[in-house]
């Protein structure tokens, strides 16, 4: 046997090793891809939960390029999500994750964080918690903040309510996030 099919078996070796390394790195990447938890899923807080399975775990939707530059908070009236971004991180979204408004939503905008309370009662008599007040139109104070219990803004037609609620694990986030004077913008 001459050195030259010693080589090639050597190299034929090493291709279908290599192969098989680079199709064991793809599986793992796609495995770990759809198992990754959404962002208030792997916060850690007083009501912390277990990750929800792949199958639940619902789809976050993009950062609205609308939304400007530099350390803020967004909110989509649009989806009622909340994205907390930092552009000194990697990835800059540091959490992304649904809410419930109340009965009046902010008009879009520019407006810093003037106010935060650590516990309070809402306007619709529940207890909250992690209180963080952005904007004040037409009487309506907005903020977000949330229930103690879990519980969603009542709609009642009759009530302004400027609250938009979150888990308590996510308001724990926005709470350690958002000092006074964080910008808050609002997107449609």
């Amino acid at each position: 046997m001459g050195p030259g099919v010693v080589v090639t078996g050597l190299t034929l070796g090493a291709l279908a090793v290599v192969s098989l390394l680079a199709f064991q790195a793809n599986g793992a990447q796609d495995r770990a891809g759809g198992a990754r938890p959404t962002p208030s899923a792997t916060s850690s807080g007083p009501a912390a939960s277990a990750a929800p399975s792949a199958s639940a775990t619902p789809t976050v939707p993009a950062l609205p390029t609308t939304s400007g530059s530099g350390t803020r908070v967004v909110y989509s009236v649009g989806s009622h999500y909340v994205w907390l971004v930092d552009p000194k991180k990697n990835p800059q979204v540091v959490a992304a994750y649904p809410v419930t408004p109340g009965s009046v939503e902010p008009t879009p905008g520019s407006y810093p964080v003037y106010s935060r309370t650590p516990s309070t009662t809402g306007t619709d008599g529940r207890q909250i918690e992690h209180v963080v007040r952005f904007a004040q139109q037409n009487g309506v104070v907005f903020g977000f903040s949330a229930a103690l219990d879990g519980a969603t803004p009542t709609t009642d037609p009759k009530a302004k309510t400027g609250g938009i609620r979150s888990s308590r694990q996510d308001g724990q986030l926005l709470w350690d996030f958002a000092p006074n004077g964080t910008r808050v913008i609002v997107v449609a």
